[in-house]
C-alpha cells in the first residue's frame, strides 16, 4: 500500500523515502489539491487557520498531522478526526528561541532599545554609557547575580538556561511538578507567589490553552519587583496585555521584551508601541525548524510499524515550547 505525504512548499525538505511512499508538495497558503485529498499524513508549516480548517474537512483519509511549530495550538483547533494524530514540532525550535530568547534579555539588561532610540534622534545617551556601578540592586542591568526565573520549563527552557547561567544568572524553572530539571531548580505553580518578589527577569515559554490563558494577570504582575522584567517568548494570550501595560506605566514593572502578542499582526494603534521601555519583536524567536526532516522520517516508520509517534499531542494536553 502507498503511503501518500502532503509536504508543504514553506520549507525545504528532502525526505529519503523508500518506492511505497508517495510525496506530495502543496502551498500552505491555498486549499489542499483535488487530487491529494487522499493523502493518509499532512506536514504543516505555515499554514493559516483557514487553511487547516479546510484540510481537516476535506482529507477524507488522513491519519496523523505533524506540525513542524512548537506549539500545535493552530493544528489542535482546526477540527481535524478524533482518530488523527496530530504530533508537534517540540524541540525543533530550542536552539533558534534560546537565542533569541537571550537576546531580548540581553538588549533589557543594557537598554539597547533605549539606546536605538536615542541614536534615531542622534542623541548620545550619556546616561547610558560611561562609569556604572557596579552594584545593581532594585535595577535590572545585568546578568550577573540576576534571579531569573523561567515559566514553562520544556526543552527550550533547558537549552537556554545554560547560556544564562554562564553569564552569571541564577536559574529557577516554574513546571507542573517539581523537581530538578537539566540541572535547575523546578517550582510548581503554586509557589509563585513565594518565588516572583525575588525575580529579576520573569521569561515566559508557556503554550496556549485553557489553563494558560492570562496566566500571568494582575495578581502575579503585582508581586513582581517593580525593577523586574517580563520576556514572553510562548504565546500572547498567556499575559494580561491590559494589566501589564497598567504596571509598566504605573512603574511597578521595569518593562516587558515581547515575541508574541494576542493579536498578531500587533495593531498599528496598540499603546505597546509608545511604551520606552517595551521591547517589541514580531514573533520572530522560532521560525526555523532545525531537525524537521529527521523527525518526519522518525514518526514516518513509527506510523508504518505501528509504534508511537514522537511529540503526541491532545488537546487535553499541549506541550509547550
Amino acid at each position: 500500500m502507498r503511503l501518500k505525504i502532503l509536504l508543504p512548499t514553506s520549507i525545504p525538505l528532502d525526505l529519503c523515502l523508500p518506492d511505497d511512499f508517495t510525496i506530495v508538495r502543496y502551498d500552505p497558503r491555498e486549499p489542499i489539491p483535488a487530487h491529494a485529498t487522499d493523502a493518509e499524513v499532512l506536514v504543516a508549516w505555515g499554514n493559516p487557520a483557514d487553511m487547516l480548517r479546510d484540510a481537516a474537512r476535506r482529507l477524507h483519509s488522513l491519519r496523523w498531522v505533524q506540525t513542524l511549530a512548537a506549539g500545535p495550538d493552530q493544528v489542535l483547533a482546526a477540527g481535524f478526526a478524533p482518530d488523527v494524530v496530530i504530533t508537534s514540532g517540540r524541540s525543533l525550535h530550542d536552539g533558534p528561541v534560546a537565542e533569541h530568547t537571550l537576546a531580548l534579555v540581553l538588549a533589557a539588561a543594557r537598554r539597547l532599545h533605549r539606546l536605538t532610540r536615542a541614536a534615531i534622534g542622534h542623541r548620545w545617551a550619556g546616561e547610558l554609557g560611561g562609569i556604572q556601578p557596579i552594584a545593581t540592586t532594585g535595577s535590572f542591568r545585568t546578568l550577573r547575580g540576576a534571579r531569573v526565573l523561567i515559566w514553562g520549563f520544556g526543552s527550550i527552557a533547558a537549552t537556554l538556561a545554560p547560556l544564562l547561567t554562564a553569564l552569571g544568572a541564577q536559574v529557577t524553572g516554574v513546571a507542573r511538578t517539581s523537581g530538578e530539571r537539566a540541572g535547575h531548580p523546578v517550582i510548581t505553580v503554586d509557589e509563585l507567589p513565594r518565588e516572583l518578589p525575588e525575580t529579576d527577569v520573569l521569561i515566559m515559554i508557556l503554550p496556549s490553552s485553557s489553563d494558560t490563558h492570562h496566566a500571568l494577570d494582575a495578581a502575579r504582575i503585582a508581586l513582581l519587583p517593580s525593577h523586574a522584567w517580563l520576556v514572553n517568548v510562548g504565546r500572547g494570550n498567556t499575559v494580561d496585555t491590559d494589566a501589564l501595560l497598567a504596571a509598566i506605566r504605573a512603574g511597578r514593572l521595569g518593562g516587558a521584551a515581547l515575541d508574541v502578542f494576542e493579536t498578531e499582526p500587533l495593531p498599528v494603534d496598540s499603546p505597546l508601541w509608545d511604551e520606552p521601555d517595551v521591547i517589541i519583536s514580531p514573533h520572530a524567536a522560532g521560525g526555523r525548524p532545525l531537525g524537521a526532516e529527521a523527525l518526519i522520517t522518525e514518526n514516518l516508520q513509527a506510523l508504518v510499524e505501528g509504534k508511537p509517534l514522537r511529540n503526541v499531542v491532545t488537546a487535553q494536553a499541549v506541550g509547550s515550547r
